[in-house]
């Protein structure tokens, strides 16, 4: 029986394009019983992916802290256990398996699956979300029959494809139309006249956004023209919340984590990480945005995925270390001023890449023979 398996995950930057391949893999005919996920028993899959058409398979352990401190130090030798474990079980379900090609999306099941795909002499694939690869995804490379970029093929063994996104996404219409029907819809419905600022920073939330934006609001309190959809992330929310002061004008909505396709069908401007999948996603709906990498991530992978569109016109860049009322407040009235982020969302556009998910698909079928 031919097997796919699709490998990655911990976070929703990895597992939706492991979702959009897998559905365009089955929009061309592979059969979704011939699917399988891995994943990490630690991470957001079995929310994500636990109740769908796709068998999801998870392996043990936890990724490495990158600290030199004692306890990280503890904690990192426990992992090193668990990826052995989690490479024992990988090896002995491809034993079974015997998939036809291997697909590693990055995240910490992916090198199991890896290498177990190295140790069977099955067929890797590796698909390189952001600008600048994680650390498992420049091990794995060295043994890929093909890697998928999102741009500037560096080797002849790499192609162009884009980030994958889900079809909820690149079905999105934002006509003016379609954004009044959007708003009217929202729960409860947005006032059209309204600028509508969505901040978002992951699954978790960011510490440093959340504090700036519920001071922002505190602030702002008396506006009438602004709508900020504040979505905190699950760690946050209560003390968000909490944080929260009466509000006179200001149209200020504390959300713990929501879908993303209805927030940005109403977004003006976004407030957001610059993980690849928030990047692609923005520059697929035209919103114009404001990105705060995340500080320490490995190769600096979110600053290079937020230059990416800066380059473009379609974002403008803050610093964590730089994020408070004041600068956040600077950065959306420039973007406000003379409704610049109507020009900087089309500007986004210049990235949009809607035919990723299938472009990956197609090379999946041809390295799985399954062309």
């Amino acid at each position: 029986m031919t097997r796919v398996v699709l490998a990655g995950g911990g976070t929703g930057g990895h597992i939706f394009p492991m979702t959009a391949v897998a559905r365009a893999l089955i929009d061309s005919g592979v059969a979704a019983s011939s699917l399988i996920y891995v994943g990490s028993r630690r991470g957001q899959e079995r929310s994500l992916l636990g109740a769908g058409e796709v068998e999801l398979v998870t392996l043990p352990g936890r990724g490495l802290r990158r600290s030199f401190v004692p306890g990280a130090l503890l904690q990192n030798a426990r992992a090193l256990v668990g990826l052995g474990a989690a490479t024992l079980r990988a090896l002995w379900l491809f034993a079974a398996w015997r998939p036809s090609v291997v697909v590693s999306f990055g995240g910490y099941a992916a090198l199991p699956a890896g290498l177990s795909a190295v140790l069977w002499r099955r067929p890797l694939v590796v698909v390189d979300l952001d600008a600048t690869p994680g650390a498992t995804q420049r091990v794995l490379t060295r043994f890929a029959a093909v890697r998928c970029v999102p741009a500037g093929p560096t080797t002849p063994r790499d192609v162009e494809t884009g980030v994958p996104l889900r079809p909820e996404i690149l079905a999105l219409s934002r006509d003016d139309e379609s954004r009044r029907r959007a708003r009217a819809r929202f729960a409860p419905p947005i006032d059209e006249d309204r600028v509508v600022v969505v901040v978002m920073t992951g699954s978790l939330g960011a510490r440093s956004v959340n504090d700036a934006v519920s001071a922002l609001a505190a602030t702002w309190r008396d506006r009438r023209d602004v709508t900020i959809v504040h979505v905190t992330g699950r760690r946050d929310a209560a003390r968000v919340r909490a944080a929260a002061v009466p509000l006179e004008g200001l149209d200020y909505r504390i959300i713990d984590f929501a879908e993303m396709a209805p927030l940005w069908a109403v977004a003006d401007i976004a407030l957001c990480r610059a993980g690849a999948t928030t990047v692609a996603e923005l520059a697929a709906v035209g919103v114009a945005a404001i990105l705060v990498p995340l500080p320490g991530a490995p190769g600096d992978h979110q600053g290079s995925n937020a230059r990416r569109l800066e380059e473009v016109g379609g974002a403008l860049i803050l610093e964590d270390a730089d994020v408070n009322a004041e600068s956040v407040a600077a950065a959306l009235g420039a973007l406000m001023a003379s409704r610049r982020f109507e020009a900087m969302g089309e500007s986004a556009r210049r990235l949009a890449r809607p035919r990723a998910a299938a472009a990956i698909a197609d090379v999946v079928r041809e390295v799985g023979g399954l062309a």
